[in-house]
Order: C-alpha cells, then sequence, then structure tokens
C-alpha cells in the first residue's frame, strides 16, 4: 500500500514558542524549518509512502519543502491544525481518492524511513488508526484507510480524544524515531540521542545543548 502523508507546519515566526528556555527568537524558526526538512526527507524515502504534501502559508518553508520534493498546500481554511488537515485531505483525495492518507507531526527530526514504514504496515490493518508521542499524551501520526475520513484532533491531549473518535491505538515497539516530536528542550536532547537528519544536526550545533 501506498501513502500520501499531509504535514503540517504553522508559520514559522510562530513555531516551537515552548522551545524559548533553549533557543532565542532568531534561532526557534530555523530549529522549526531543519525539523520539518528532515521530517519530509526521511517520509519521502520511505517505501511505503508515495508522496508528501505539506499544508503551510509560510513562503520559506514552502520553498525548502518543495525543493525536498513535497508538494505544498496553502492553508486556506485558516482554521487551526485540524482544519488545515481537513483540507489537505480532501485536496490530495481529490487527484487520489483511492489513496490511504495518514496526517504526520512536522516535528519529527529523528524520523527513520523504516520505522515508519512499519507504522503504516500496522495502520493498513485498521479503518483509522493513530501512533502516541513519546510522552504517551499526544499523537504524532493518525492514520484513514481509502475512503476513511481522517476525522483529525489533535491538540491538547490527543491520544485520549483520536482514541475517543474511534481510531486504533497502534502498541508498537522499537519506533521510537516516530514518536519523538520536539516542542521542549528535554524533546529536543531526546531526539539528537536517537539521531537527527542533518538539517536538524546543523541547526542545533548554535546552540549549547548539554550532551549533544
Amino acid at each position: 500500500m501506498q501513502w500520501t502523508l499531509v504535514v503540517p507546519l504553522k508559520p514559522l515566526a510562530q513555531a516551537k514558542s515552548r522551545l524559548a528556555d533553549t533557543a532565542d527568537d532568531g534561532l526557534r524558526p530555523d530549529l522549526a524549518l531543519a525539523f520539518a526538512q528532515d521530517t519530509v526527507a526521511a517520509a519521502l524515502a520511505c517505501p511505503a509512502v508515495g508522496d508528501v504534501a505539506v499544508v503551510t502559508d509560510d513562503a520559506r518553508a514552502g520553498r525548502e519543502l518543495a525543493a525536498l520534493g513535497a508538494a505544498i498546500i496553502p492553508d486556506e481554511p485558516g482554521g487551526g491544525l485540524n482544519a488545515a488537515l481537513a483540507h489537505a485531505t480532501r485536496v490530495v483525495r481529490s487527484a487520489r481518492p483511492a489513496r490511504a492518507v495518514a496526517a504526520l507531526n512536522a516535528d519529527l527530526p529523528a524520523l527513520r524511513p523504516l520505522e515508519l514504514s512499519r507504522v503504516l504496515e500496522a495502520a493498513a490493518e485498521f479503518p483509522r488508526a493513530f501512533l502516541p508521542d513519546a510522552a504517551a499524551i499526544g499523537t504524532t501520526l493518525l492514520a484513514a484507510a481509502a475512503g476513511r475520513e481522517l476525522r483529525p484532533a489533535f491538540g491538547a491531549d490527543s491520544r485520549a480524544r483520536h482514541r475517543a473518535s474511534g481510531a486504533v491505538e497502534l502498541p508498537l515497539a522499537a519506533v521510537d524515531s516516530v514518536r519523538q516530536d520536539v516542542d521542549t528542550g528535554e524533546d529536543l536532547r531526546s531526539a539528537l540521542a536517537l539521531g537527527v537528519g542533518p538539517h536538524t544536526a546543523a541547526a542545533a550545533a548554535r546552540l549549547l545543548i548539554p550532551g549533544q
């Protein structure tokens, strides 16, 4: 099965505010872009992924991620993350109505293509499925089979919200790179310990992170 991944990315100037204790205002947009670049590059290298669509209104991010091979979909609804994902899903399915679709966080800088492939293979067994994040509170991937609505419920406590919506939680081990999103300095240290992609490594080299 080939998947289309939909990756939402807010304007870089507004991204990663919880990294304020680790990166200053001038560096956080660069980090957010680097996370997205490494996420998209790894996703495109995954054998189960047919294409990646990034939902963003940020011109710089759009240029850089398109250069990697992602399609760029403007965030036309402007109604927040879940509205953006629902809109993007409609757009990609207008071209490929039989394609399974998964929403993937843009802040997975340690993402491994083969681990992502394992997650998508497991998700293919269900109409809707999701993978919780490393903190076991949020969600890093939400998948919907062909013909099924994605019904995203990202935000606070999204693990519980996706479970309540009827999506199946995937009980997978050894897929840490697909779980490790980055919101805080501690998250970034955990991602660096897993091994991040080249864009994040270069951006993080500008930070003073113990143990880096």
